[in-house]
């Protein structure tokens, strides 16, 4: 099943596989991104920059840039969903998107 998707998000362990192609990724916003100059698609799109982390908080990973589609803030955990999956978040079909933030978290509960 590896494929160049898989590869290169292979690093991130608390990633949950979906049919084998994409990601959804827990994270922590830490941070904005501010472009006045990019495509004309992305213009009055939030950027963010959020940091993977496991269920406990740990970080974990690389730190990505995502386009908000729920308004989330800064140090809240959100979910991210990446490449294709990406695109299908609301207002970003036939964007240039790699990585989506499409939800707040309210609570983690592992059960081990």
């Amino acid at each position: 099943m590896p494929n160049a998707e898989s590869e290169v998000f292979r690093h991130l362990p608390f990633a949950i596989w979906h049919l084998g192609l994409s990601l959804m990724i827990l994270a922590k916003v830490v941070g904005t991104v501010v472009a006045t100059r990019k495509d004309e698609r992305l213009v009055s799109s939030k950027l963010l920059i959020a940091r993977p982390m496991d269920p406990a908080g740990k970080a974990e990973g690389a730190y990505l840039v995502a386009v908000d589609t729920v308004d989330a803030g800064f140090g809240e955990t959100v979910l991210i969903v990446s490449g294709s999956s990406a695109r299908m978040a609301s207002g970003l079909k036939d964007c240039p998107v790699d990585a989506a933030i499409v939800g707040i978290v309210d609570t983690i509960e592992v059960k081990d």
